[in-house]
C-alpha cells in the first residue's frame, strides 16, 4: 500500500485502479484512484480516472469535483474541460456545459495556432 507522499506508489495505483476501471469495475478503480491521490494528491491523471471512473458510476456531483480538482492541477489541457462538460451536461448543468465547451474550443484554438 502506498504511503503518503509516495509518487511512485500512487502510479502504480493509477495503473491498477485503470485496469479496474478497463475491466468494467468502477467501484474498485475508485478505490484505487482514491488509495493513489492520498498518495498524492497531485497526479493529475489519478483525478481524471477518478471523474470517470465516479461519472460511470452515476456519483456525478463527487465525478464533478474530482473534474474540478483536475482542472485545477491542469487548467490548460482542453479534454479536461470537454469531461468536464460532458459531467455538467449529464447532470443537467446546461450554462455550466456550455462554459466548459467555450474554455475547451479555446484552448484548443491556441494550440492549434501555437504549433
Amino acid at each position: 500500500m502506498a504511503e503518503a507522499h509516495d509518487p511512485e506508489g500512487a502510479r502504480a495505483l493509477y495503473r491498477e485502479g485503470f485496469q479496474h476501471f478497463a475491466a468494467g469495475r468502477p467501484a474498485e478503480a475508485v478505490a484505487c484512484y482514491q488509495r493513489a491521490l492520498a498518495a498524492d494528491p497531485e497526479l493529475a491523471i489519478a483525478w481524471n480516472g477518478l471523474s470517470m471512473a465516479l461519472g460511470r458510476m452515476g456519483d456525478l456531483d463527487a465525478a464533478i469535483e474530482a473534474g474540478r480538482k483536475l482542472i485545477a492541477l491542469e487548467p490548460g489541457e482542453p479534454l479536461n474541460h470537454t469531461n468536464l462538460s460532458i459531467l455538467y451536461q449529464s447532470r443537467g448543468m446546461v450554462p455550466e456545459a456550455e462554459e466548459e465547451k467555450a474554455i475547451a474550443m479555446q484552448l484548443e484554438m491556441k494550440s492549434k495556432r501555437d504549433v
